[in-house]
């Protein structure tokens, strides 16, 4: 009975642990003034930014190659 109480007792903070994670953190980011969805189009732009600079650099690097 007292590893059933324990069992319950474990499982009940896993679950309140989870709910905070769900729920506190959007309504935390939120009110904080941090929407999500912009942290979100900044990391596809970041992406955008990394993509173009590699294909930049690989044609410089192929003309350099040319010219040799």
């Amino acid at each position: 009975m007292k590893d059933t109480k324990d069992m319950l007792r474990i499982v009940g903070i896993i679950l309140l642990g989870l709910f905070v994670l769900i729920v506190g953190v959007p309504l935390v980011l939120t009110a904080a003034g941090i929407v999500v969805g912009t942290i979100v189009g900044l990391a596809v732009l970041l992406i955008k930014v990394a993509v173009t600079l590699a294909i930049v650099y690989l044609l410089l690097v192929g003309v350099r190659a040319l010219l040799k």
